[in-house]
């Protein structure tokens, strides 16, 4: 018996520790856009992340990765690095975290329907039954909290969303179709976000300069 095989409850166990460190990860970027830019926090966390990834490989003397292994490494990395905190990191400047949930309660399902497209896969039919009654549960609770919507912070976390499942190899059929996907979410999610910020920078200049209705009210007394 292979002593160094992964146990029955291996993945069970590492899933749930991996549920439970990126909770706290749409909440806490909430928190930092609020006085750091989207795209100096995105630049930090990748930066962060790279060079705990250095150390751990350099620390388990792993192997390096072969020159094609680097397309599909290049292409994982633009969703989950980039795209996925970029666009999330935009979206939650106009939307909380608790409206976040509608669409991370989706993720488990698009990523069985984005495993069946890429990798072929055929879960059973109970498997599917448990993921919809999940995912039904968790966007139902999120929308029962009345939490403060916006057209263009949703967008954005549905490009988020597309953004990490299209940053799978050969989703599509090719890999040479994803870096353009990914790129032109990017842009329109980026593009969004800033008409959005102007559009509402513009109505604060507006009432500034309009001032209280009530000020002439005042001034006659």
């Amino acid at each position: 018996m292979d002593k160094s095989a992964p146990g029955p409850w291996s993945g069970w166990v590492h899933g749930l520790l991996g549920v439970i460190i990126f909770s706290g990860s749409l909440p806490a970027t909430r928190l930092a856009v609020q006085d750091m830019d989207p795209l100096l926090l995105t630049f930090l966390r990748a930066s962060i992340a790279g060079l705990l990834a250095i150390a751990l490989l350099v620390g388990f003397r792993q192997k390096r990765p072969r020159l094609a292994q680097l397309v599909s490494l290049i292409i994982i990395s633009s969703g989950v690095v980039l795209g996925f905190p970029l666009l999330t990191a935009l979206a939650l400047q106009r939307i909380t975290s608790a409206h976040s949930i509608v669409f991370i309660g989706l993720l488990p399902l698009m990523t069985a329907l984005f495993g069946v497209l890429r990798g072929g896969e055929r879960p059973r039919r109970a498997f599917w039954i448990f993921s919809l009654l999940g995912s039904l549960l968790v966007v139902g609770f999120a929308l029962t909290q009345n939490a403060a919507a916006s057209l263009s912070g949703d967008l954005l976390m549905l490009a988020a969303c597309l953004t990490v499942q299209g940053s799978r190899p050969g989703v599509f059929g090719g890999e040479a179709l994803i870096l353009p996907l990914m790129a032109l979410l990017l842009y329109v999610g980026y593009e969004a976000g800033r008409l959005a910020a102007l559009a509402q920078a513009e109505q604060r200049r507006r009432r500034r300069r309009a001032g209280p209705p009530y000020r002439g009210e005042r001034g006659d007394e």
